[in-house]
């Protein structure tokens, strides 16, 4: 039993999510960060003071407070964004990666097994 439980925590699936939560919470805490600090003090200050409250988490429209959840959203759209371009260069470059794999394959020339072939063609053809 235990010989299976370090099985399943040292494979290389539940160490990558692993990696991946800890950098996901890393992520998180920029991104707040980046709404907290910049976002709403240069574009939503404006609308927070014209509402006549000092804290985008206490605007409210007939006691439901909402600044908290339009925080969470910009925050979410943010994240989703940022993951958007990060997968799409992943992807990109995973892409470029196998092109040039492929393109080293095809200048490396024929395999043995292809020159192998070709040398026996030519002494049946004599």
């Amino acid at each position: 039993m235990i010989k299976e439980l370090k099985d399943f925590l040292f494979k290389g699936n539940v160490l990558e999510l692993a990696v991946a939560v800890v950098m996901g919470a890393a992520f998180n805490a920029i991104i707040t960060s980046l709404v907290s600090d910049i976002i709403t003090p240069l574009i939503l200050n404006p609308v927070v003071e014209a509402a006549g409250v000092d804290n985008l988490s206490k605007l409210t429209w007939h006691g439901i407070t909402y600044g908290s959840f339009l925080s969470a959203v910009i925050n979410f759209l943010i994240v989703g964004t940022t993951l958007f371009f990060v997968v799409k260069a992943a992807n990109k470059a995973i892409a470029l990666g196998k092109k040039q794999e492929e393109e080293a394959e095809e200048a490396a020339g024929p395999s043995q097994e292809e020159l192998l072939a070709e040398i026996r063609d030519l002494l049946a053809n004599k």
